[in-house]
């Protein structure tokens, strides 16, 4: 299996297991958060959500529905990240976390839009053009990039919440945590403005991975469970899957180079 098919089957799996999670507990799940509290008919959108994540999870593993899939979830994850997650800024610009919302649904609309720029068909291109082909693959990681750089800056403005989070085995965790906010902003850098973009990509996805394997992981597994670990590793989960599929877009790229 080609590492496209991978990152593709994971996340599909991980929105499939996302809409499950969704439709058991009631309310929203994660990567949707937050909502605002005023918002009418919460409850019936929770559920939509949750029916999205599982159905374009199912239709993503899929050869025949993969296209209509793609579109569906693109659409949908940009009108969220428009209608629920920017506004956040607008009433806040001045707080990092504002930012940190958005970055997160932008890197979920990243890979939906690899996706569906990959998957695209001729009526897609006809009507779509932006959105399709290399051009959409370029926007598409100029969102990611804008994505890592607000995860970036979220580091240093939270570093007390960030620091006690680093593995008291790697020791020195104020160090750890400015360096990974270093490396979010680095990498945010080198994908705008597409200077060793797909090192960058590749290295921001492992470093998400790490974080739910060396972080959340163990903490769930050490049996400290509760509303926030649980809610931080199914995002970083998503996340690591969105990322992957985001740096596997430079496939065919060099490494040190801009490629094809």
């Amino acid at each position: 299996m080609r590492i496209a098919n991978i990152a593709h089957a994971v996340f599909a799996a991980t929105l499939v297991a996302l809409g499950l999670l969704g439709l058991i507990e009631g309310g929203f799940t994660v990567i949707w958060q937050p909502v605002f509290d005023r918002v009418p008919a919460a409850e019936f959108l929770a559920g939509l959500c949750a029916v999205v994540s599982l159905a374009c999870g199912l239709g993503l593993l899929g050869s025949r529905s993969t296209a209509m899939a793609a579109r569906v979830l693109f659409f949908y994850a940009l009108l969220w990240l428009l209608a629920f997650k920017l506004p956040l800024i607008v009433q806040a610009p001045l707080t990092e976390g504002s930012y940190q919302y958005c970055g997160e649904m932008a890197v979920i609309v990243a890979g939906a839009w690899v996706l569906h720029a990959r998957f695209a068909t001729d009526a897609d291109r006809r009507r779509l053009g932006l959105a399709v082909g290399q051009r959409g693959l370029r926007l598409a990681r100029v969102l990611y990039g804008l994505a890592l750089i607000a995860f970036g800056f979220s580091h240093f403005a939270y570093l007390k919440l960030t620091a006690p989070l680093i593995p008291h085995w790697l020791h020195v965790p104020v160090f750890w945590a400015y360096f990974t906010g270093s490396a979010y902003l680095a990498a945010g850098a080198a994908i705008l403005f597409n200077v060793l973009a797909r090192l960058a990509a590749t290295l921001s996805a492992v470093m998400m991975g790490l974080f739910l394997m060396l972080i959340w992981l163990p903490m769930v597994a050490a049996g400290h469970v509760n509303a926030f670990n649980w809610g931080e590793t199914y995002a970083t989960w998503v996340l690591t899957a969105a990322a992957w599929l985001v740096a596997d877009s430079w496939r065919g790229a060099g490494w040190l180079g801009a490629g094809k």
